[in-house]
């Protein structure tokens, strides 16, 4: 079974993006399903269910979403397996710029939208920096120049993968993506892989429930923002 993991900010595309995608691949005879995490709700799950693709949601709740991720996508994969799905695909939300949830040799996919704003390809850190693939949408919206302003961006930041502009309403682009998607390698299985980036090591006084603002309060792995010192005002001269 192939594993692919899709990540990229909320509200990106991200799975009308899919949905149109995986049309494409059951058109091609490969049998696809889905994993979703999100943080507090989602209801794409319907949206992929009501397709006939099989779908399983998970919601992080208070717990770091990229965290639940890589504590449960081996069990994610073990249910793909036994639905006897050709592919399956992990599709998440990527809140957090300082990760990325992509495995090593699976198919990494990185889904932002051009209406981002042109400074958001430089926040996204290894989201998108790490993906073998990065999907633009929401082109319809924007003129081309900004299409290419915007694309070059992308490519400062991710030398390497190829850029795909694509239309989840049209489906325009669907039959590149596809191909790659069915290109990708085959895994027997996820025990003892590897990530891409290492987690964040946060952990704090905070991550364990504090809520108490003041340094008193901070324990654990923290960090002072750095302020200049102020510059004394010049006396008056008379």
């Amino acid at each position: 079974m192939k594993l692919v993991t899709v990540a990229g900010p909320p509200s990106s595309g991200k799975t009308s993006m899919l949905l149109r995608v995986i049309d494409w691949l059951r058109e091609t005879g490969i049998s696809v399903g889905v994993v979703k995490f999100d943080c507090v709700s989602s209801e794409d799950d319907e949206r992929y269910r009501s397709k006939g693709i099989p779908v399983l949601l998970g919601l992080a709740g208070n717990l770091c979403p990229d965290h639940y991720f890589v504590t449960n996508i081996e069990a994610c994969a073990q249910w793909g397996k036994e639905q006897g799905l050709d592919m399956l695909i992990s599709e998440s939300a990527g809140l957090c710029n300082r990760c990325s949830p992509f495995i090593r040799k699976a198919l990494a996919i990185c889904v932002i939208d051009n209406l981002s704003g042109m400074n958001t390809p430089a926040k996204m850190g290894p989201l998108l920096k790490q993906a073998d693939v990065v999907v633009i949408t929401k082109g319809d919206i924007v003129s081309q120049a900004e299409r290419e302003v915007f694309q070059h961006r992308v490519r400062k930041v991710n030398a390497r993968a190829e850029i795909i502009q694509m239309n989840g309403l049209t489906g325009q682009g669907k039959e590149r993506l596809g191909s790659l998607l069915a290109q990708s390698e085959d895994l027997d299985g996820l025990e003892g892989r590897k990530l891409r980036f290492s987690m964040p090591a946060a952990v704090c006084s905070y991550c364990l429930g504090e809520t108490k603002i003041g340094s008193d309060y901070q324990m654990g792995n923290v960090k002072s923002i750095a302020i200049p010192a102020s510059i004394p005002a010049a006396p008056e001269v008379n």
